[in-house]
């Protein structure tokens, strides 16, 4: 074997997360041990005298910055920059064999990798059980996480698990299916009504689970279940240890009734397992491989993707209780930094934000590392201070904030970015621009069967007729208490974006952004359900769609240029500050900082009012 490949998935930001679960967690920690990159989107290839890391936009800087002269960098879709799985294949050639643990890459990537390299005069692609970088990591790499797993109520959950899983067993009927496994964390979670403590900051745990037409098996060590999750699943849901599903797939191959062989062709059965597009390719090689296997855009995302009514009014809840916390912070680093003129460094701002969070109801933790970042720190933009190794506030300076936190009855996810001095007129025009954007996907009304790739556009337009633009998506789904990136819904450029479309219950990112590298960065962020839009006429007979906004928090007036709004804009800019203020002053009935803060940063913007003035 010449090259050995590894992966390190989206930890936090990205609905990838749970595909592989167990081995990408550690294989998160494997990428940062063998590599010092610390991000948590990439891939690696190392070959006996070559070794390259390849990451998308968001972490060019931090890869750059960590990354030491051992280690070719691959900046994914650069012009002219090969993907990983092209550099790969160069690689292979002259019949060279390359390696991958088959648990951490999926299928149909194993696929297409495989063609690559032939492609390019490699020998071929295996699976290798034994994970290499572990066994260069040895006795020193952390043991698998155990906390116990809970149930969540009926009342956060708004739907019973029984119900979900008749949901799901009427599909697999429909499609004439022998059964689904399921590998993604957050949809077992969300499947059963239970979550867990496994993996930082998203309610999620180490399972797999399986459902046919007459039975549903839940792989999990049962140490890891509180005492009342088997009288609560009763004899409708079977526990089978975690490390037992490898083993019952094969089985579920073997049980296959196989239609009457054709002359000339192997017989094949009648009816396949289904697996996620994202499962590993491991997964696929014990269920007995394509002859018994359909790949398919999970069943259970899509149900997941669409929020009942309780889960809706529970993310409105927990947003005007998390917006509270976001003001009461930036009010207090408001006082600290310029009244006070107190140093403070950006990881102890993100702790004072987290206490705050911490004191409000139905709290149970972070939804992602908070991104406390000043002046240059912000053009990262996944940034993560760390104690020791960050920047201190600078009040003259631009400071993004992007933070979030799961509650009982919902996840949040809110960016942003302030100034505590004078900005420069970039910094001005940079914000309105960026504004404009978050507002045009607030009001955007469009057919049912639009995609969020098609809505892409409308919030970079304003930066585009400017010759700017930013390296990331604009919006992506969030769980109800669960993973703060979810699939499969996005608004982006991603093309998975474009086949599957927006829908009634959707719960989705606003966030369009700008980076100058070593400057400043500027993204708003808010979360907005897709809702039905009330329209004069119905063009097609069809549905019309709209968003509402639930994100509490007021923009930055002293960011703001009223020259570049138009009259709508600033209509729905007040309107959007006085529903923030009604809904979250009584927080601040007894706290006379915040709510000066507040009346300040709620108060109408008029059409002569302008940043520049």
């Amino acid at each position: 074997m010449y090259l050995y490949l590894f992966r390190s998935v989206e930890r936090v930001r990205v609905e990838r997360f749970p595909v592989f679960h167990l081995p990408v967690y550690f294989w998160l920690i494997d990428a940062e041990f063998i590599s010092g990159f610390s991000g948590s989107a990439g891939t690696a290839v190392i070959t006996s005298d070559k070794a390259a890391l390849a990451t998308d936009g968001r972490y060019f800087n931090q890869a750059s910055n960590q990354l030491d002269s051992n280690w070719h960098l691959l900046k994914t879709g650069l012009e002219d920059v090969p993907t990983w799985q092209e550099w790969t294949a160069e690689q292979s050639g002259g019949h060279k064999t390359v390696g991958v643990d088959p648990t951490v890459i999926t299928a149909p990537e194993a696929r297409k990798l495989t063609e690559k390299i032939k492609r390019k005069g490699g020998a071929q692609l295996i699976g290798v059980k034994t994970n290499l970088v572990d066994l260069v990591w040895g006795d020193e790499r952390p043991p698998r996480p155990n906390e116990k797993v809970s149930i969540l109520d009926i009342e956060y959950a708004g739907k019973k698990f029984e119900e979900k899983i008749e949901d799901l067993r009427k599909e697999l009927d429909k499609k004439k299916s022998a059964g689904l496994i399921v590998s993604m964390l957050d949809e077992i979670a969300w499947l059963f009504n239970l979550r867990g403590k496994d993996i930082p900051y998203n309610p999620v745990f180490f399972s797999y689970a399986a459902v046919t037409p007459t039975t549903a098996t839940l792989y999990i060590d049962d140490s890891k279940l509180n005492a009342d999750v088997v009288p609560y699943f009763g004899e409708k849901v079977l526990v089978r240890p975690y490390n037992a599903i490898f083993k019952d797939a094969e089985g579920f191959g073997r049980s296959l009734e196989v239609e009457a062989p054709v002359e000339g062709k192997p017989p094949k059965p009648e009816k396949k397992f289904w697996i996620s597009t994202k499962a590993s390719w491991a997964l696929s090689l014990n269920l007995g491989g394509e002859e018994k296997v359909d790949e398919v855009r999970s069943p259970i995302g899509d149900a997941k993707a669409i929020k009942n009514a309780i889960e809706l009014e529970g993310m409105r809840a927990c947003h005007i209780r998390d917006g509270a916390s976001l003001s009461e912070y930036f009010a207090w680093l408001e006082e600290e930094l310029v009244e006070k003129q107190t140093k403070l460094d950006e990881v102890q701002g993100a702790n004072k934000l987290e206490e705050i969070r911490a004191q409000k109801d139905r709290f149970m933790g972070l939804s992602f590392d908070t991104i406390s970042s000043t002046g240059p720190n912000a053009a990262i933009i996944h940034y993560k201070p760390e104690k020791g190794n960050c920047s201190v506030i600078d009040p003259t300076a631009v400071y993004l904030c992007d933070s979030g936190a799961q509650y009982l009855d919902g996840t949040t996810d809110t960016t942003r970015t302030l100034h505590f001095g004078e900005p420069t007129a970039m910094e001005i025009k940079a914000y309105t621009l960026v504004l404009k954007g978050v507002i045009a996907i607030d009001r955007a009304v469009f057919p049912k069967g639009t995609s969020g790739f098609a809505l892409d556009t409308l919030a970079r337009q304003f930066l585009w007729r400017e010759g700017l633009d930013y390296r990331h998506g604009t919006g992506h789904g969030v769980g109800s208490y669960l993973n703060v990136h979810e699939g499969p819904i996005g608004i982006g450029t991603r093309i998975q974006y474009s086949e599957v479309s927006l829908a009634v219950g959707n719960v989705i990112s606003d966030e369009p952004g700008y980076y100058e590298d070593g400057n400043f960065g500027i993204r708003i962020e808010n979360m907005v359900m897709a809702q039905e839009a009330k329209t004069d006429y119905k063009f097609g007979d069809k549905p019309w769609l709209g968003f509402e906004h639930v994100t509490m928090v007021p923009m930055c007036r002293k960011l703001i240029d009223g020259k570049l709004l138009t009259q709508e804009e600033r209509t729905w800019l007040n309107g959007y500050h006085q529903e923030v203020y009604e809904k979250t002053r009584g927080f601040f009935e007894r706290d006379e900082r915040t709510m000066k803060w507040l009346e300040r940063e709620t108060r109408p913007i008029h059409v002569m009012e302008f940043a520049l003035s």
